[in-house]
């Protein structure tokens, strides 16, 4: 099964970079997105794995863009992937659903850890979904 993987991030070497460290191991089809708002627009249309999100964009940024993509879809997995890395903002990010968060720029080995956590949840999420049924 190919993963969906969507970027959100302003800065197009910021998006090069990321999808520069993805994992080669496995196929992916990698969607990008240059603010919130086009990334709320493109999570709607590809219902991504995992989303990467940046917090600090024009037009909508991460803080808003997340609780909207949880409403879309409330098990959704996103990465928080930014510059802005106080615990403060760390802590409201987590309180919004993000499920970890990699300091810019992101290392391939970072990318590679969050990768597998993500995977881990997605598994037991289909798992418990395949049990409900």
């Amino acid at each position: 099964m190919i993963q969906k993987i969507l970027i959100v991030d302003d800065s197009p070497v910021a998006r090069k970079m990321l999808k520069a460290s993805i994992p080669k191991d496995k196929e992916y089809e990698i969607y990008e997105a240059c603010n919130g708002k086009e990334g709320i627009e493109k999570f709607k249309e590809v219902s991504p794995d995992i989303t990467f999100m940046d917090l600090t964009m024009p037009v909508l940024d991460g803080y808003k863009a997340i609780p909207e993509l949880r409403k879309i879809n409330p098990h959704a997995i996103v990465i928080v992937c930014s510059a802005d890395v106080q615990p403060k903002s760390i802590a409201e990010v987590f309180s919004l659903g993000a499920l970890t968060v990699l300091k810019k720029p992101a290392k391939t080995e970072s990318v590679q850890n969050v990768m597998d956590q993500a995977n881990g949840k997605l598994k037991n999420l289909r798992e418990q979904n395949e049990s409900k049924q």
